[in-house]
């Protein structure tokens, strides 16, 4: 794991559409698996909904560029539209998880196996977090992986 970033207090622009429509999931999934296979990355599933403000505010920290380049070197991601949680549901069940509320992160090893099963929900309030405090949250997760 690289170095977590130290953010200022450069304002963070909250993403009001970061999922991508809900038919590409499976496949969005399956790739970052197949990805962490060959990096040796953990992934980050990132179920959430462009209706949620949470998951605005989650999305606008992964975007900030020192943000968005330590991930990059630190997981493979995948962004999971769960519409109105009623949609893509069996992706998160295959981790023996089910979506209370958004953002739900699920962390897996390479291999696939889930590594945050006792904090899922750990980033749902990401609106009234600091984006330290989310950075910090993925950086703990990420020494699981």
């Amino acid at each position: 794991m690289t170095a977590t970033p130290t953010l200022t207090k450069d304002p963070v622009t909250p993403s009001v559409v970061p999922y991508a429509a809900s038919e590409t999931a499976t496949v969005t999934v399956n790739a970052a698996l197949a990805r962490a296979k060959t990096s040796g990355r953990p992934v980050l599933l990132i179920f959430g909904g462009n209706w949620s403000p949470d998951c605005w505010a989650l999305a606008g920290v992964l975007a900030l560029p020192s943000v968005a380049a330590w991930v990059a070197q630190n997981f493979e991601v995948a962004l999971v539209n769960v519409g109105r949680l009623n949609t893509n549901m069996d992706i998160a069940k295959t981790y023996g998880v089910t979506v209370e509320g958004v953002p739900t992160v699920l962390v897996l090893s390479s291999a696939g196996k889930l590594l945050n099963s006792d904090n899922v929900l750990a980033l749902s309030q990401a609106k009234q977090m600091t984006s330290q405090a989310i950075v910090d949250q993925l950086a703990a997760w990420g020494a699981k992986g």
